[in-house]
Protein backbone atom coordinates (compact mmCIF):
# COMPACT_ATOMS: atom_id res chain seq x y z
CA UNK A 1 0.00 0.00 0.00
CA UNK A 2 1.13 3.54 -0.77
CA UNK A 3 -0.08 6.94 0.42
CA UNK A 4 0.00 10.21 -1.48
CA UNK A 5 1.82 12.68 0.79
CA UNK A 6 2.20 15.61 -1.61
CA UNK A 7 1.34 15.85 -5.29
CA UNK A 8 0.30 18.63 -7.69
CA UNK A 9 -3.09 18.36 -9.35
CA UNK A 10 -3.86 16.22 -12.42
CA UNK A 11 -2.25 12.89 -11.41
CA UNK A 12 -4.66 10.04 -12.14
CA UNK A 13 -4.97 6.26 -12.34
CA UNK A 14 -4.88 5.08 -15.96
CA UNK A 15 -4.48 1.93 -18.02
CA UNK A 16 -4.47 1.41 -21.80
CA UNK A 17 -7.93 2.91 -22.13
CA UNK A 18 -11.64 2.23 -22.31
CA UNK A 19 -12.28 1.25 -25.92
CA UNK A 20 -15.39 0.36 -27.87
CA UNK A 21 -17.69 3.11 -26.59
CA UNK A 22 -17.24 5.84 -29.22
CA UNK A 23 -20.77 5.27 -30.53
CA UNK A 24 -22.04 6.08 -27.04
CA UNK A 25 -20.09 9.33 -26.94
CA UNK A 26 -17.48 8.04 -24.51
CA UNK A 27 -13.82 8.58 -25.36
CA UNK A 28 -11.05 6.12 -24.52
CA UNK A 29 -9.17 7.98 -21.75
CA UNK A 30 -6.14 5.86 -20.76
CA UNK A 31 -2.46 6.70 -20.47
CA UNK A 32 -0.94 9.48 -22.54
CA UNK A 33 2.36 7.59 -22.84
CA UNK A 34 1.65 3.89 -23.43
CA UNK A 35 5.36 3.12 -23.84
CA UNK A 36 6.42 4.23 -20.33
CA UNK A 37 3.24 2.70 -18.89
CA UNK A 38 4.03 -0.68 -20.44
CA UNK A 39 7.66 -0.64 -19.32
CA UNK A 40 6.72 0.22 -15.73
CA UNK A 41 4.32 -2.72 -15.72
CA UNK A 42 6.79 -5.13 -17.33
CA UNK A 43 9.43 -4.28 -14.73
CA UNK A 44 7.05 -5.74 -12.11
CA UNK A 45 5.87 -8.66 -14.22
CA UNK A 46 2.45 -7.02 -14.65
CA UNK A 47 0.27 -7.21 -17.74
CA UNK A 48 0.25 -4.35 -20.26
CA UNK A 49 -3.33 -3.57 -19.29
CA UNK A 50 -2.72 -3.17 -15.54
CA UNK A 51 -3.36 0.34 -14.20
CA UNK A 52 -0.57 2.73 -13.18
CA UNK A 53 -0.32 6.20 -11.70
CA UNK A 54 0.13 8.84 -14.41
CA UNK A 55 1.91 11.85 -12.90
CA UNK A 56 2.18 14.88 -15.21
CA UNK A 57 3.44 17.40 -12.66
CA UNK A 58 6.07 17.26 -9.92
CA UNK A 59 7.42 17.49 -7.25
CA UNK A 60 5.60 14.65 -5.57
CA UNK A 61 5.99 12.45 -2.51
CA UNK A 62 4.60 9.01 -1.66
CA UNK A 63 5.01 6.99 1.56
CA UNK A 64 4.91 3.20 1.57
CA UNK A 65 2.56 1.97 4.30
CA UNK A 66 3.80 -1.60 3.99
CA UNK A 67 6.59 -3.48 2.24
CA UNK A 68 5.75 -3.52 -1.44
CA UNK A 69 7.25 -3.57 -4.88
CA UNK A 70 7.08 -0.61 -7.22
CA UNK A 71 8.36 0.51 -10.60
CA UNK A 72 8.80 3.88 -12.29
CA UNK A 73 9.28 4.86 -15.94
CA UNK A 74 8.95 8.00 -18.02
CA UNK A 75 10.23 11.52 -17.48
CA UNK A 76 13.61 12.11 -15.83
CA UNK A 77 12.66 13.69 -12.49
CA UNK A 78 15.43 12.87 -10.00
CA UNK A 79 13.39 10.12 -8.36
CA UNK A 80 14.67 9.10 -4.91
CA UNK A 81 13.75 6.44 -2.37
CA UNK A 82 14.65 7.68 1.12
CA UNK A 83 17.16 10.01 -0.53
CA UNK A 84 18.77 7.30 -2.68
CA UNK A 85 18.79 8.29 -6.36
CA UNK A 86 16.94 5.91 -8.67
CA UNK A 87 17.36 5.29 -12.40
CA UNK A 88 14.79 6.79 -14.77
CA UNK A 89 13.25 3.34 -15.28
CA UNK A 90 13.51 1.17 -12.21
CA UNK A 91 11.82 -1.62 -10.25
CA UNK A 92 12.52 -2.67 -6.68
CA UNK A 93 11.05 -3.22 -3.24
CA UNK A 94 10.30 -0.44 -0.75
CA UNK A 95 9.98 -1.06 2.97
CA UNK A 96 7.18 0.27 5.16
CA UNK A 97 7.86 3.89 6.06
CA UNK A 98 10.14 4.60 3.12
CA UNK A 99 9.40 7.68 1.02
CA UNK A 100 9.48 7.91 -2.78
CA UNK A 101 10.07 11.44 -4.07
CA UNK A 102 9.89 12.91 -7.56
CA UNK A 103 11.81 16.13 -8.17
CA UNK A 104 11.54 18.61 -11.03
CA UNK A 105 11.20 17.02 -14.46
CA UNK A 106 14.41 17.59 -16.44
CA UNK A 107 13.42 15.69 -19.58
CA UNK A 108 9.94 14.58 -20.48
CA UNK A 109 6.57 15.53 -19.05
CA UNK A 110 5.07 12.44 -17.38
CA UNK A 111 6.25 9.72 -15.03
CA UNK A 112 4.44 6.44 -14.41
CA UNK A 113 4.40 4.59 -11.09
CA UNK A 114 3.33 0.94 -11.01
CA UNK A 115 2.47 -1.43 -8.14
CA UNK A 116 2.34 -5.27 -8.26
CA UNK A 117 -0.68 -6.50 -10.19
CA UNK A 118 -1.65 -2.95 -11.16
CA UNK A 119 -3.40 -0.29 -9.08
CA UNK A 120 -6.36 -1.83 -7.27
CA UNK A 121 -9.36 0.22 -8.38
CA UNK A 122 -12.70 -1.06 -9.73
CA UNK A 123 -12.93 -2.05 -13.38
CA UNK A 124 -15.70 -0.15 -15.17
CA UNK A 125 -16.69 -0.79 -18.79
CA UNK A 126 -13.61 -2.94 -19.28
CA UNK A 127 -11.04 -0.47 -17.93
CA UNK A 128 -9.67 1.06 -14.73
CA UNK A 129 -8.85 4.39 -16.40
CA UNK A 130 -10.08 7.70 -15.00
CA UNK A 131 -12.64 9.50 -17.16
CA UNK A 132 -12.13 13.00 -15.79
CA UNK A 133 -14.82 14.69 -17.88
CA UNK A 134 -17.47 12.11 -16.96
CA UNK A 135 -16.23 11.68 -13.38
CA UNK A 136 -15.91 7.91 -13.10
CA UNK A 137 -13.26 5.20 -13.23
CA UNK A 138 -9.82 5.29 -11.69
CA UNK A 139 -9.77 6.34 -8.04
CA UNK A 140 -13.25 7.73 -7.31
CA UNK A 141 -13.37 9.27 -10.80
CA UNK A 142 -11.00 12.11 -9.85
CA UNK A 143 -7.41 13.27 -9.68
CA UNK A 144 -5.27 12.05 -6.81
CA UNK A 145 -4.71 14.20 -3.73
CA UNK A 146 -2.74 14.02 -0.46
CA UNK A 147 -4.08 11.40 1.92
CA UNK A 148 -5.21 8.98 -0.79
CA UNK A 149 -4.13 5.39 -0.13
CA UNK A 150 -3.91 2.81 -2.90
CA UNK A 151 -2.45 -0.65 -3.27
CA UNK A 152 -1.54 -3.21 -5.89
CA UNK A 153 -3.80 -6.09 -6.83
CA UNK A 154 -1.25 -8.78 -5.99
CA UNK A 155 1.36 -9.51 -3.30
CA UNK A 156 4.85 -8.13 -3.99
CA UNK A 157 7.06 -11.19 -3.33
CA UNK A 158 10.78 -10.62 -3.95
CA UNK A 159 11.05 -8.09 -6.77
CA UNK A 160 13.92 -7.56 -9.16
CA UNK A 161 16.04 -4.47 -8.87
CA UNK A 162 16.44 -3.85 -12.57
CA UNK A 163 16.42 -0.96 -14.99
CA UNK A 164 16.08 -0.44 -18.75
CA UNK A 165 16.66 2.45 -21.10
CA UNK A 166 13.92 4.42 -22.86
CA UNK A 167 14.39 5.46 -26.50
CA UNK A 168 15.44 9.11 -26.92
CA UNK A 169 12.67 11.68 -27.14
CA UNK A 170 14.60 13.67 -29.74
CA UNK A 171 16.99 12.71 -32.49
CA UNK A 172 20.64 13.36 -31.74
CA UNK A 173 21.50 17.04 -31.69
CA UNK A 174 17.96 18.24 -32.47
CA UNK A 175 15.97 20.67 -30.38
CA UNK A 176 12.60 19.64 -31.85
CA UNK A 177 10.56 16.52 -31.15
CA UNK A 178 9.75 14.87 -34.47
CA UNK A 179 6.27 13.43 -34.99
CA UNK A 180 5.38 11.33 -38.03
CA UNK A 181 2.05 12.22 -39.61
CA UNK A 182 -0.19 10.57 -42.21
CA UNK A 183 -2.74 12.49 -44.33
CA UNK A 184 -6.29 12.90 -43.08
CA UNK A 185 -9.69 13.50 -44.67
CA UNK A 186 -9.28 17.26 -45.20
CA UNK A 187 -5.53 17.39 -45.92
CA UNK A 188 -6.25 18.32 -49.53
CA UNK A 189 -8.29 21.35 -48.46
CA UNK A 190 -5.22 23.16 -47.09
CA UNK A 191 -3.19 25.51 -49.28
CA UNK A 192 0.30 24.67 -50.50
CA UNK A 193 1.65 27.44 -48.29
CA UNK A 194 -0.10 25.91 -45.28
CA UNK A 195 1.31 22.44 -45.97
CA UNK A 196 4.81 23.86 -46.49
CA UNK A 197 4.58 25.66 -43.15
CA UNK A 198 3.07 22.64 -41.39
CA UNK A 199 5.88 20.32 -42.42
CA UNK A 200 8.67 22.85 -42.84
CA UNK A 201 8.64 24.78 -39.56
CA UNK A 202 8.44 23.98 -35.87
CA UNK A 203 5.43 24.46 -33.60
CA UNK A 204 5.55 25.28 -29.88
CA UNK A 205 3.46 23.49 -27.23
CA UNK A 206 1.36 26.19 -25.54
CA UNK A 207 0.08 26.38 -21.94
CA UNK A 208 -3.44 25.67 -23.32
CA UNK A 209 -2.56 21.98 -23.48
CA UNK A 210 -3.83 19.05 -21.44
CA UNK A 211 -4.93 15.43 -21.68
CA UNK A 212 -7.68 16.39 -24.10
CA UNK A 213 -5.31 17.94 -26.61
CA UNK A 214 -2.13 19.93 -27.22
CA UNK A 215 -2.65 23.39 -28.68
CA UNK A 216 0.31 24.49 -30.76
CA UNK A 217 1.68 27.84 -31.91
CA UNK A 218 3.43 28.31 -35.23
CA UNK A 219 2.71 28.93 -38.91
CA UNK A 220 -0.97 29.68 -39.55
CA UNK A 221 -2.70 26.98 -41.59
CA UNK A 222 -5.25 28.16 -44.14
CA UNK A 223 -7.66 26.21 -46.33
CA UNK A 224 -8.48 27.11 -49.92
CA UNK A 225 -12.07 25.94 -49.29
CA UNK A 226 -14.67 27.80 -47.24
CA UNK A 227 -17.56 26.84 -45.00
CA UNK A 228 -18.10 24.84 -41.86
CA UNK A 229 -17.81 21.08 -41.60
CA UNK A 230 -20.33 18.81 -39.97
CA UNK A 231 -19.16 17.13 -36.78
CA UNK A 232 -17.49 13.81 -37.47
CA UNK A 233 -15.60 11.15 -35.55
CA UNK A 234 -12.14 11.88 -34.16
CA UNK A 235 -9.61 9.88 -32.16
CA UNK A 236 -6.29 10.42 -30.36
CA UNK A 237 -3.58 11.55 -32.77
CA UNK A 238 -5.88 13.55 -35.06
CA UNK A 239 -4.57 17.07 -35.78
CA UNK A 240 -7.44 19.53 -36.11
CA UNK A 241 -7.20 23.13 -37.31
CA UNK A 242 -9.76 25.61 -35.88
CA UNK A 243 -10.48 29.07 -37.29
CA UNK A 244 -7.33 30.47 -35.68
CA UNK A 245 -5.23 28.37 -38.04
CA UNK A 246 -3.22 26.96 -35.12
CA UNK A 247 -3.27 23.13 -34.93
CA UNK A 248 -4.53 21.00 -32.02
CA UNK A 249 -3.36 17.41 -31.51
CA UNK A 250 -6.24 15.41 -30.02
CA UNK A 251 -5.05 13.12 -27.23
CA UNK A 252 -6.22 10.57 -24.65
CA UNK A 253 -9.22 12.54 -23.32
CA UNK A 254 -10.33 13.74 -26.75
CA UNK A 255 -14.03 13.97 -27.49
CA UNK A 256 -15.49 11.41 -29.88
CA UNK A 257 -16.65 14.00 -32.46
CA UNK A 258 -15.57 17.39 -33.74
CA UNK A 259 -16.11 19.73 -36.65
CA UNK A 260 -12.69 21.26 -37.22
CA UNK A 261 -10.90 20.19 -40.43
CA UNK A 262 -8.15 17.61 -40.01
CA UNK A 263 -4.77 18.23 -41.62
CA UNK A 264 -3.24 14.92 -40.54
CA UNK A 265 -2.86 12.31 -37.82
CA UNK A 266 0.13 11.45 -35.63
CA UNK A 267 0.86 7.73 -35.92
CA UNK A 268 0.30 5.55 -32.86
CA UNK A 269 4.01 4.76 -32.58
CA UNK A 270 4.76 8.44 -31.89
CA UNK A 271 1.95 9.29 -29.44
CA UNK A 272 4.29 8.61 -26.50
CA UNK A 273 6.53 11.41 -27.81
CA UNK A 274 3.60 13.85 -27.73
CA UNK A 275 2.86 12.82 -24.13
CA UNK A 276 6.44 13.55 -23.08
CA UNK A 277 6.52 16.99 -24.76
CA UNK A 278 6.66 19.79 -22.17
CA UNK A 279 5.07 23.23 -22.36
CA UNK A 280 7.30 25.34 -24.59
CA UNK A 281 8.88 22.35 -26.36
CA UNK A 282 9.20 22.53 -30.13
CA UNK A 283 7.49 19.96 -32.35
CA UNK A 284 8.21 19.31 -36.01
CA UNK A 285 5.85 17.26 -38.18
CA UNK A 286 7.19 14.77 -40.71
CA UNK A 287 5.00 13.46 -43.57
CA UNK A 288 4.54 9.71 -43.85
CA UNK A 289 2.73 7.52 -46.37
CA UNK A 290 0.36 4.76 -45.31
CA UNK A 291 3.02 2.22 -46.31
CA UNK A 292 5.57 4.13 -44.24
CA UNK A 293 3.16 4.12 -41.30
CA UNK A 294 2.83 0.33 -41.49
CA UNK A 295 6.62 -0.03 -41.49
CA UNK A 296 6.93 2.34 -38.52
CA UNK A 297 4.26 0.49 -36.56
CA UNK A 298 5.90 -2.88 -37.27
CA UNK A 299 9.28 -1.54 -36.15
CA UNK A 300 7.73 -0.13 -32.96
CA UNK A 301 5.97 -3.43 -32.23
CA UNK A 302 9.28 -5.25 -32.68
CA UNK A 303 10.99 -2.81 -30.28
CA UNK A 304 8.25 -3.35 -27.68
CA UNK A 305 8.55 -7.13 -27.90
CA UNK A 306 12.35 -7.00 -27.68
CA UNK A 307 12.16 -4.75 -24.60
CA UNK A 308 9.54 -6.97 -22.97
CA UNK A 309 11.76 -10.01 -23.50
CA UNK A 310 14.80 -8.18 -22.10
CA UNK A 311 12.89 -7.22 -18.97
CA UNK A 312 11.53 -10.75 -18.54
CA UNK A 313 15.06 -12.16 -18.88
CA UNK A 314 16.38 -9.69 -16.30
CA UNK A 315 13.62 -10.66 -13.85
CA UNK A 316 14.38 -14.39 -14.28
CA UNK A 317 18.10 -13.84 -13.74
CA UNK A 318 17.49 -11.79 -10.60
CA UNK A 319 15.16 -14.42 -9.17
CA UNK A 320 17.77 -17.11 -9.88
CA UNK A 321 20.53 -15.09 -8.22
CA UNK A 322 18.24 -14.32 -5.28
CA UNK A 323 17.68 -18.05 -4.63
CA UNK A 324 21.45 -18.64 -4.71
CA UNK A 325 22.31 -15.67 -2.46
CA UNK A 326 19.42 -15.66 -0.01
Amino acid sequence: MIEVVALPALATVQDLGRHGHWTEGLGSAGVMDPLSHRIANWLLGNADTDATFEIPLTPGRFEFIEDTGFAIAGAACDARLDGLALPRCFAGTALAGQVLEFGAMRDGARVYLALPGGIDVPEMLGSRSTQLREGFGGFEGRVLKPGDRLQGRSAPGRLSRISVNLPPLRQDGEAEIRLRVIPSAETGQFTETALEGFYGKAYKVTPQSNRQGYRLEGPILERWTEGELRSHGIAPGIIQVPASGQPIIQLADAATMGGYPKIGCVIDADLWRVAQARLGDLIRFEPLTLAGMREAEEAFAAYLEETRQQVATGRRLFQSWSRDVF
